[in-house]
């Protein structure tokens, strides 16, 4: 961590972190930037701008621990599937989908480094339909930020971008506009095994092998 000595930060510093910041929060796409403006950083020295990044570095790690992750980048899926018995111990997971037949409502995630991820193109409830919920507050915000786009006809929404939630059941309740419990919602695709029981495949192969993860539940 950087000293009281290193901590000595001028304007040109500051700037130089605020811009980088920025910059940092817009390739993250986790939250809306209401700057007008993303100001240019002043002219340093090598050795300062090394000081800045390491700096930048340092509040990577940190913030992520306090429960911020606007700086933090979205993981992307690769291209092959997990096997469910080790998908924990994983980068990314098998391919999840929900289904509305009746309401033409497809969705489709995966939990990419320990996060639950909608993919970009999945559809959900156009507003929600269920009782009061903070799940309702976060539909309307997904709207206002254009992650949620309107489908022609106007009776479902388009996700623009892939996006990344606290949980299954948060997704699965953005997406069926009303509570929801996404460890029994989503399935595997292609299969019928919940998230749920994904997930506790791979705790209980983890027990077995006597990994870190089953000593740790």
């Amino acid at each position: 961590m950087l000293t009281s000595k290193d901590a000595n930060l001028t304007k040109a510093h500051a700037r130089c972190l605020e811009s980088r910041f920025i910059t940092l929060a817009r390739q993250a796409k986790r939250s809306r930037l209401i700057n007008g403006t993303s100001p240019p950083p002043l002219p340093l020295p090598e050795a300062d701008i090394s000081d800045m990044e390491y700096f930048i570095i340092q509040a990577k790690i940190v913030l992520p621990v306090l429960g911020v992750n606007i700086l933090r980048s979205a993981a992307t899926a690769d291209d092959g599937t997990a096997g469910t018995a080790s998908g924990l111990a994983r980068a990314s997971s098998p391919v999840f989908a929900l289904h509305l037949k009746k309401d033409g409502i497809s969705a489709q995630a995966r939990q990419i480094d320990g996060e639950f991820t909608v993919l970009e193109g999945s559809s959900a409830r156009a507003s929600w339909t269920g009782a009061q919920h903070t799940y309702r507050a976060l539909h309307e915000k997904l709207v206002q930020e254009g992650v949620l786009v309107p489908e022609p006809g106007g009776t479902t929404m388009r996700f623009a971008r892939d996006q990344v939630f606290a949980s299954p059941s948060a997704a699965a309740a953005v997406i069926t506009g009303r509570q929801a419990n996404g460890r029994v919602e989503w399935k595997v695709q292609g299969s019928g095994v919940s998230f749920g029981g994904w997930q506790d495949q791979g705790i209980d192969q983890a027990v077995e092998e006597g990994s870190p993860l089953g000593t740790g539940l």
